[in-house]
């Protein structure tokens, strides 16, 4: 009896063992931990205390650099804005925030991948200014809007694949030039911000027609090019990082390098909002061939 009990003892704690020893997948507390994680470490310049693959990739606006290099070199401090974005089923976590330099704003974005608890992929965009951003009112980013943080009752949720269809609708009808064509679904109120300007829904002045987001006058980017970035299954949200491609600036020859995200929920786009830089024509993200679901 003692010799079985013996044996059954440790057979108990041979399973505790092989369980912690395997990692365990990156939860939504590990995967905003890890955003966490990384913003302490910006804000201390030390890239140091990440726990980061041997071949991290990093890049910081289309460029591959080196973690320390770019933003890394800012004194930098934080504010009430970050907005982040958990797709547990891929191990990626996307934050949207604000950060400052003497007192001067900063639009920052960044993905992680997270696999076998460690940092293997680094990408994100820093936006400065007006000029580096073609759209610019950090005013209106103090704080997240609560449509973007409300999270849907579950029978609101629609499927990742569902999301994701939905979600593509938008590039899909900049192609064309109107998301009457795609019939892209927009509740009646969505509302569209870019680097913090209402661009689209209730309350827009930016120019005619705008107040009403899926039925606006929009450009023909026949150009545009996009690929997924993270799906947060949870709370109903999809990022896509797009190029617009030529005639999606104002004026000049550049392109706009975009990060979107949709909140999505029974069926249809509810809000959207997103930072973007612009980028000299034909810039690549440098993501083209990974990344991608």
């Amino acid at each position: 009896m003692i010799r079985r009990n013996t044996l059954v003892i440790c057979a108990l704690l041979m399973t505790a063992f092989v369980g912690v020893s395997q990692a365990a997948p990156c939860d939504r507390d590990c995967l905003a931990g890890f955003i966490t994680g990384y913003v302490d470490a910006l804000l201390a310049n030390n890239p140091g205390a990440l726990p980061l693959a041997a071949n991290v990739k990093y890049t910081e606006d289309t460029k591959e650099l080196k973690p320390g290099e770019g933003i890394w070199k800012k004194s930098l401090k934080p504010t009430q804005y970050r907005r982040d974005i958990l797709d547990v089923r891929q191990g990626v976590a996307i934050s949207f925030l604000v950060l400052e330099e003497n007192n001067a704003p900063i639009l920052y974005v960044v993905r992680l991948k997270i696999a076998d608890n460690k940092i293997t992929e680094i990408e994100s965009t820093v936006v400065m200014n007006r000029e580096e951003g073609m759209l610019f009112n950090p005013d209106n980013l103090k704080t997240v809007r609560p449509e973007m943080l409300a999270k849907p009752e579950k029978d609101q949720l629609n499927t990742r694949e569902e999301m994701i269809k939905i979600a593509v609708t938008y590039p899909e009808g900049l192609k064309v030039g109107s998301f009457v064509k795609v019939d892209s679904p927009m509740v009646p109120h969505a509302y569209r911000y870019e680097n913090g300007n209402l661009m689209a829904g209730p309350g827009c002045t930016f120019f005619k027609g705008c107040d009403v987001m899926k039925t606006q006058m929009i450009p023909r980017l026949s150009g545009i090019r996009y690929r997924l970035m993270a799906v947060d299954e949870e709370m109903g949200v999809v990022s896509i990082r797009m190029n617009f491609g030529p005639g999606s600036l104002f004026s000049g020859k550049g392109e706009l390098d975009v990060w979107h995200s949709f909140k999505i929920f029974d069926g249809q786009i509810h809000a959207a909002e997103a930072f973007c830089e612009t980028v000299p024509p034909g810039t690549k993200s440098g993501w083209e061939n990974g990344a991608e679901y």
